[in-house]
């Protein structure tokens, strides 16, 4: 059996049970449980804070773990990124009052107030700056106002909580966070059942990312279509009753699906269909 923590609350925690959700395992649960068995997969499902999620996968409490990137970095322990999952996704940055003429580069000597003081004390002494870190539970924003910091960090993700707060973002983020799923080594994620884990995870995400586009087209265009439509090893043609014709199906990036179509027709496509796919396993 392995033990997986997910996130028991927050903006990480529903995605996070719909993508285990659609991997094939049982994670449904009351409110209140801290655990739930799925004993078809032999998985004990943990529901924690995200915040302590990386602790207790580096002590060797459960096998793996969802939590943000920033999470485990502020955590500092011992505990490999094994697979970004595309959710959750923000942006660290440092930002001030809207009339605080204060730089990125200004920022050595100043009080800084974050709810991830380890990464704020990171990013000081990489930048060679000496700034005294206040660690807040919430509320950061307010912070300046009632006189705890002259600068803030914090995840930002539309940034509209920046700006309500009267701040503005300065510098570049000091990282980009999304969902991930940690384990204590990367050697750790090789174990069968882990890696089964891994697998059918990987395949979720792969078929958020892809779409099967279907399309007939004339023999004179069949090799310009097959290199927009490349697919993975090859697209699978087959001919048509039609003399001349065949029928061409691919797999492709969603996020190019319309441009793509654009073109196959330019070709002499037709009758293009696109449709969703539920996982998809690619290896390398």
């Amino acid at each position: 059996m392995i033990r997986i923590a997910l996130p028991n609350k927050g903006s990480l925690s529903e995605e996070s049970a719909t993508l285990i959700k659609a991997a094939g395992y049982s994670v449904r649960r009351d409110a209140k449980e801290l655990s739930v068995m799925d004993t078809g997969n032999d998985v004990e499902f943990l529901f924690l804070r995200p915040r302590d999620i990386a602790i207790y996968v580096a002590k060797g409490i459960v096998d793996l773990g969802i939590t943000g990137r920033d999470l485990l970095q502020d955590s500092v322990v011992d505990a490999a990124e094994l697979l970004p999952l595309g959710f959750g996704k923000s942006r660290f940055c440092y930002a001030v009052p809207n009339d605080s003429p204060l730089t990125v580069d200004q920022l050595n000597g100043h009080r800084i107030a974050s709810s991830y003081p380890n990464i704020v004390k990171a990013d000081m002494t990489r930048r060679g700056f000496d700034c005294p870190v206040t660690k807040l539970d919430g509320a950061v924003e307010i912070s300046i106002r009632l006189g705890v910091a002259d600068a803030i960090a914090d995840v930002v993700e539309s940034g509209s909580t920046m700006r309500q707060a009267g701040l503005k973002i300065i510098g570049e983020p000091v990282m980009l966070s999304e969902a991930i799923l940690i384990a204590r080594s990367a050697e750790h994620g090789r174990q069968p059942q882990i890696h089964t884990f891994l697998q059918r995870v990987q395949g979720i995400l792969t078929a958020r990312n892809y779409v099967v586009v279907e399309y007939d087209v004339p023999a004179a265009q069949l090799a310009a279509v097959c290199e927009i439509t490349p697919g993975v090893e090859s697209p699978t043609v087959s001919p048509l009753s039609k003399p001349e014709w065949f029928a061409v199906k691919s797999l492709v990036p969603r996020k190019d699906l319309n441009g793509i179509i654009d073109r196959l027709e330019e070709h002499g496509a037709r009758g293009i269909m696109v449709m969703d796919i539920r996982t998809c396993r690619m290896h390398a």
